[in-house]
């Protein structure tokens, strides 16, 4: 991001509610010492500002200032247009702007600041993160905390009462944006949709199925599917293929992008050791870990692969020309290997399989998992 600045474009930083968006800039802006005017969408007044866009009104604001932070920008009626009017005319202004509703954001940024942004997503910390911060020995003995209680800043800095604060997350603050946006008229399907997905970890999600278990059309599951996927509540992953015999194409699997908020939604925070859910509540925890590494490093793409008789590999992952294929186990003292399905037809593929003797790597930075 710091490398993005004095360059006469907005920077853009989005992700869910608590993931430390507001803070993040602050320190940023101590950090390098820039004498910014501050205004959130959560003030009356500030919203205000920008009830009627016009050339002079960022005169007004910044007087002499050439740094302006908008935090919660998606409550702010014309920002987008506020600001692309103060790009054209002061190349010497740096704009900063946070939002928690990735999904309003990135609709109504999509045409006014086209070209006029550095867009990044900040997540839950992130395993290697964390390891960074405390060392990667100490950061695996929080395993089953992580498994438990996942990464929100808030949580990971105490523990003590992460399920009571994980529980109001959840309630509240988690869905605030998606409650207000105008298509969701059924707070109680977003609830009862959320806590499917949940129960599903793992295994292969059908609109058509949740649509008739929820007693709702398929369109109106897609529709908050999307909306879930874009507030960055949950993810999707599509089945790989080449279209080789047999393969799934159109399959989908959900994960959270945090464990803790998956086991909020169901209030299921029993001890590891008694879980029948450990296998998906491990696999969903890879997988998310692994995804924002590959964000943050901005390659690879993610899938799982099954056939129609039922052979299946948890993960695959294509980094360019490589690919790779991994079965996430939480017993290790199992032997788990890579489907013969699956090797036979891409003998180029390099198998592993995860487990907690070896998770470390896989979230890591090195390109190679002890197998």
């Amino acid at each position: 991001m710091l490398k993005q600045l004095g360059k006469g474009k907005a920077i853009l930083l989005l992700g869910a509610r608590q993931t430390g968006k507001t803070t993040l800039i602050r320190n940023l802006l101590k950090e390098e010492n820039l004498d910014a005017i501050y205004l959130t969408g959560d003030d009356d007044f500030d919203v205000e500002l920008f009830a009627t866009p016009r050339q002079d009104m960022w005169n007004q604001i910044l007087g002499s200032k050439k740094v302006v932070f908008i935090d919660e920008a998606q409550r702010i009626t014309h920002i987008w247009r506020s600001v692309k009017l103060l790009l054209d005319q002061r190349a010497d202004v740096q704009v900063f702007l946070s939002g928690s509703s990735s999904f309003q954001l990135a609709d109504l940024t999509e045409e006014p600041l086209t070209g006029r942004k550095y867009e990044y997503s900040l997540f839950p910390f992130s395993f290697s993160e964390l390891s960074a911060h405390h060392g990667v020995l100490e950061e695996r003995k929080m395993l089953e905390s992580r498994l438990l209680y996942g990464s929100y800043p808030q949580i990971v800095a105490d523990l003590s009462h992460a399920q009571e604060n994980l529980e109001q997350l959840s309630d509240s603050y988690l869905y605030r944006d998606l409650l207000s946006y105008e298509c969701i008229r059924k707070p109680k399907l977003l609830e009862d949709l959320l806590k499917a997905l949940a129960y599903q970890v793992g295994n292969e999600v059908s609109p058509s199925e949740l649509a008739s278990l929820l007693g709702v059309a398929r369109g109106t599951v897609e529709s908050y599917l999307s909306l879930l996927e874009q507030a960055q509540i949950v993810f999707c992953l599509e089945a790989f293929s080449t279209n080789q015999r047999n393969e799934i194409k159109k399959g989908r699997k959900y994960y959270f992008w945090d464990t803790g908020i998956r086991n909020a939604v169901i209030r299921g925070f029993d001890p590891i050791a008694t879980r029948s859910d450990v296998g998906a509540l491990w696999e969903n925890y890879l997988i998310a870990e692994r995804r924002k590494l590959l964000m943050y490093r901005g390659s690879g793409e993610q899938f799982f692969w099954r056939t129609t008789d039922q052979m299946e590999v948890d993960y695959v992952e294509k980094t360019f020309s490589k690919l790779s294929a991994y079965e996430c186990k939480w017993n290790d003292k199992k032997q788990s290997r890579i489907t013969k399905a699956f090797s036979n037809r891409y003998p180029e593929a390099e198998p592993a399989t995860i487990t907690p003797a070896n998770y470390a790597q896989f979230l890591g930075e090195e390109e190679t998992v002890s197998k």
